[in-house]
Formats: C-alpha cells, sequence, structure tokens
C-alpha cells in the first residue's frame, strides 16, 4: 500500500509540474505577444512624426488665380504621394480643401519640388511650391489661411494677409 501512494503522489508531481510549465509557457507567450504590439504601435507613431511639413511663405497669384504656398519638409522621410496631403487655404475662417491634380483647376492643387534632384518625390530638405486654384479669390478679404494635413504625420497652419496691388 506504501508504493501505491508514493507512486500517485509522483504521477500528481509530474502531472502539476507539466500543467505549470504549459501555463507559464502560455503567459509568457501571451505576454511577448502584447509586448510586440505595443513596440508595433509605438514604432508606427514614431515613424508618423518622421513626416513633417513647414509652410514657410505663402501668397496670392491673382494673374494666375491661385494661391501660391511653399512648404518644407522638415522631417526625415521623402514624400510621394501628393494624393495624401489635404491643402486647405481661403478667407480666415473660411478654408476650402483642395485635391492634388497634377493639371490644377478650380478646387485642386499641385506642385512642384523646387531643387528636384530628378526623382519626382520631395525628399527631406526639398521645398515645393504649391499652387491651390481657387475658382475665385477674394480681394477684399484681409487675412488668409492655409493648413497642410499630410496622412500621417505633422502638418502646419500658416496666417498671411492679401499682397499689395
Amino acid at each position: 500500500m506504501g508504493f501505491s501512494i508514493t507512486l500517485s503522489e509522483t504521477i500528481m508531481l509530474i502531472a502539476s509540474v507539466i500543467l505549470a510549465s504549459a501555463i507559464s509557457s502560455y503567459t509568457m507567450y501571451m505576454g511577448n505577444l502584447v509586448i510586440s504590439d505595443v513596440s508595433q504601435s509605438v514604432n508606427e507613431m514614431r515613424r508618423a512624426t518622421y513626416v513633417k511639413l513647414k509652410i514657410a511663405y505663402a501668397t496670392i497669384d491673382y494673374d494666375a488665380g491661385c494661391f501660391v504656398i511653399y512648404v518644407k519638409n522638415v522631417g526625415s522621410l521623402p514624400i510621394s504621394d501628393y494624393s495624401s496631403l489635404d491643402v486647405y487655404v481661403g478667407e480666415y475662417g473660411k478654408a476650402q480643401l483642395y485635391v492634388y491634380n497634377e493639371a490644377g483647376g478650380p478646387g485642386c492643387f499641385n506642385l512642384t519640388v523646387l531643387g528636384d534632384d530628378g526623382d519626382g518625390v520631395w525628399d527631406p530638405g526639398e521645398t515645393v511650391r504649391i499652387n491651390a486654384y481657387a475658382s475665385s479669390i477674394p480681394t477684399g478679404a484681409a487675412t488668409f489661411e492655409v493648413k497642410l494635413v499630410p496622412l500621417r504625420g505633422i502638418g502646419d497652419s500658416h496666417l498671411f494677409t492679401n499682397p499689395p496691388s
């Protein structure tokens, strides 16, 4: 009888060690998944801040019928998808959204990379000239605003006055 109790205790001890190992392994696995997800989220947030725009100057070209905005890429990532950039410009408090269209046209904007190295990509440190074509530009407005919002990253906003005639 003493032998069967010892054998039963040994089997239960081995089973509990195996069960504890399995629970511990599963807990470690789930903990690593959580750490991996958090790390990936932090990296995505950090990467989003690598796109950063700064408006250097804005004015109006009445002859061409457009707002002219000079913007510098002060981030550390190049920008190649211009359609994901939202440009809001207009009279202060009444700015309108302009969408990217290489040909321009009312309600659209196009851009030219100044000093482009030939790749057609807006690299860090490069400045672009954005022409936002309005259907009509108010001549009596004293103050205008422009706001740039990239898909991911940090945009910029700027107030400017009507240029002297």
